[in-house]
């Protein structure tokens, strides 16, 4: 069973991205690293994000993972973000060939049983309520059936879209699908395609 979680996480990487997937119904969002500091549209849409749902932030025990944590809890008001604290673990991740600088696990090596304690002590909200399934999730065959995937055009079509909504250019499809969950309902969506 997958635990259902309101706030959107914010991780460092998309491996700790496909670790956290494998055990959490939600939205997930990955920094890039330090990229997020140069990005300002995903900042925007990490505040949106924190405005509608709020924020839990799960990056490394390291010290880039504090350095990007600091940077976030600096740009979001306090009672829009959570933290989730990883205990430092030393080895290496599978797939690589040294352990980090510091010698630590990040998010994708820690054991799964303590990823889900840390999102526990952190009170994330379980989203159980009905109101999730009573609402018309939009879907990625909406997208398509709305010129905005598969279709000629609708890389330009979903350009647009992202423009209109300040979102990350390079925000794909099925990535686009959870963010645009998260921000509105599937009316307001029609709504806003309709205008482009």
């Amino acid at each position: 069973m997958r635990l259902k979680i309101k706030e959107a996480i914010i991780v460092e990487g998309k491996y700790d991205k496909i670790k956290l997937s494998s055990l959490i119904d939600g939205t997930i969002i990955e920094t890039n690293g330090f990229q997020i500091f140069k990005d300002k549209k995903q900042m925007a849409m990490i505040r949106r994000l924190a405005e509608t749902r709020g924020i839990l932030v799960l990056t490394d025990s390291d010290a880039a993972g504090f350095v990007i944590r600091n940077y976030l809890t600096g740009a979001i008001p306090k009672e829009q973000i959570r933290h989730a604290y990883v205990p430092d673990i030393f080895g290496k991740e599978r797939r690589k060939d040294q352990p980090s600088k510091e010698g630590k696990l990040g998010v994708e090596g820690i054991p799964k049983e303590v990823l889900l304690e840390a999102l526990q002590r952190a009170g994330v909200f379980c989203d159980e309520s009905d109101s999730e399934a009573e609402k018309r999730l939009i879907t990625k065959t909406d997208l398509f059936e709305m010129g905005l995937s598969g279709g000629e055009n609708s890389a330009q079509k979903r350009k647009k879209l992202l423009q209109a909504l300040n979102l990350p250019e390079h925000l794909a499809p099925n990535s686009l699908v959870k963010v645009l969950n998260s921000l509105m309902d599937y009316k307001q969506f029609c709504k806003i395609v309709e205008k482009l």
